[in-house]
């Protein structure tokens, strides 16, 4: 049996896709010893995906070929703009984060390339597209996620961002964004391995930019 058109391409991003899930800063996130201060600014970061990951998510759902997939989708865009932004909320009012902070604060040169990357997929209306970038984002995250083991950090900023990306539903949807890539990507491979690597390459520089803002 031949590989899956998924496996071929994170195979195809190695070493780069093992260097972000086994990341400095994911492996101290499972530790629960993130400084408070890298922390924030790794969140202050991510939050600034949303905007632009929830276009992705519509965009998916737009260019879909089924009416199943559009439903998973856009109970998913519920799940990113309900519990995760409210645990944005949550950790940016016990990391002391204020509204100018988060409004202030430039977006990295990491950040600014995954939104780019996010929007350019959402243009192109193709559902292979959307899905190698949304695919990535999920697939890696729940990687990393899935290597920690009890007892989590005590800590809620820390826990629950692990447990939002490593729980039953959560793997059940990365699950589905494998299988509809393995579906449809066949047919777009170069583009879905252009936009995947790239996706790759830029979680890992997000993660390093974690410490490379503090100079840690």
């Amino acid at each position: 049996m031949s590989p899956r058109f998924t496996d071929q391409l994170r195979a195809g991003t190695e070493p780069l896709w093992s260097e972000a899930a086994g990341h400095r800063f994911t492996r101290e996130l499972i530790e629960g010893t993130v400084a408070p201060d890298i922390m924030a600014d790794y969140l202050i970061q991510d939050h600034r995906f949303l905007d632009a990951f929830l276009t992705l998510i519509g965009a998916a759902m737009a260019a879909s070929d089924r009416f199943e997939a559009r439903l998973r989708l856009a109970r998913f865009a519920g799940l990113v703009a309900g519990e995760e932004n409210t645990y944005f909320e949550r950790a940016f009012t016990a990391l002391g984060v204020s509204a100018e902070r988060r409004a202030g604060e430039p977006d990295t040169e990491a950040t600014a390339g995954f939104k780019g990357l996010m929007r350019e997929a959402a243009e192109r209306r193709s559902y292979a597209a959307a899905l190698s970038v949304l695919t990535v984002a999920e697939w890696l995250y729940l990687d990393w996620a899935s290597r920690a083991v009890a007892p989590l950090p005590e800590s809620f900023v820390h826990r629950e961002w692990i447990t939002l990306h490593d729980n039953p539903g959560f793997r059940d949807f990365v699950a589905f964004l494998r299988a509809e890539l393995d579906r449809v990507g066949p047919a777009e491979a170069a583009l879905c391995q252009d936009l995947f690597g790239r996706a790759v390459a830029l979680e890992r520089r997000f993660f390093d930019a974690a410490y490379r803002e503090t100079g840690r």
